[in-house]
């Protein structure tokens, strides 16, 4: 069954000022919509890969095909990137993070600010177009990596919990060429709840204990450190 486009989950400029309704066209009707066509016009002579979720081809990326492996790296990756991009965000933003990937936040760079200076620094560090990401690092706890251009985490054995595109065109419309700015503002935005609940459900190969955050959360400016 071809791949398809998602809906955004909320209005075009529920995210403003962060984004603009404008942006958020051009991003999603005209950008992630190339990758799905593309990626369904590799895909048509392979009917059996086109019935696999676009995640498991990309963590078993090796068994596709030569012939069109390069395809589902760059056109898949894209699709299954930005199908997540979209579900990072909620309108305002939301910042309870749950008790788990706060604990395992603090694990790791010993405060929220020192995570998102390194989130921050890994994307601006990036050299042309690719993506931030927050990983599951299958250890119970979480990594932060930039990778270009459409290359996924699922590739390497990661978890994406969560992501922010430095391709220009994610922020150009807004912040021409001042990706630091965009890096900053793109926070307000973030649903932490979502990202919480996808560090709870990551995959038990990924994540130790995975399972419902139930235990209760901090503001993300709560978070000890």
């Amino acid at each position: 069954m071809p791949c398809e486009l998602p809906p955004l989950p909320y209005a075009y400029d529920a995210l403003e000022p962060v984004l603009s309704a404008d942006a958020m066209r051009l991003h999603h009707d005209k950008h992630h919509k190339a990758y799905v066509d593309k990626l369904n016009a590799a895909l048509e002579p392979y009917p059996e890969l086109a019935a696999r979720p676009i995640e498991e081809l990309l963590r078993d990326l090796d068994l596709v095909p030569e012939a069109v492996r390069q395809d589902v790296r760059n056109q898949g990756g894209g699709h299954a990137n930005h199908s997540l991009y979209w579900e990072c965000f909620t309108p305002g933003g939301s910042d309870q993070v749950g008790r788990r990937l706060a604990d395992a936040i603090e694990r790791r760079f010993t405060s929220f600010d020192k995570f998102k200076a390194k989130f921050e620094e890994t994307g601006v560090k990036l050299f042309g177009s690719g993506w931030a990401w927050l990983v599951a690092d299958g250890q119970g706890g979480v990594e932060v990596m930039g990778l270009p251009n459409q290359d996924s985490p699922l590739t390497l054995g990661k978890t994406p919990i969560l992501l922010c595109d430095v391709w220009e065109h994610a922020y150009y419309p807004d912040y021409q060429n001042r990706r630091p700015d965009w890096l900053k503002a793109w926070w307000d935005i973030v649903d932490w709840e979502a990202v919480s609940q996808r560090f709870a459900d990551a995959r038990p190969s990924d994540r130790a204990g995975a399972g419902a955050d139930t235990s209760g959360g901090l503001s993300s400016g709560e978070i000890p450190g």
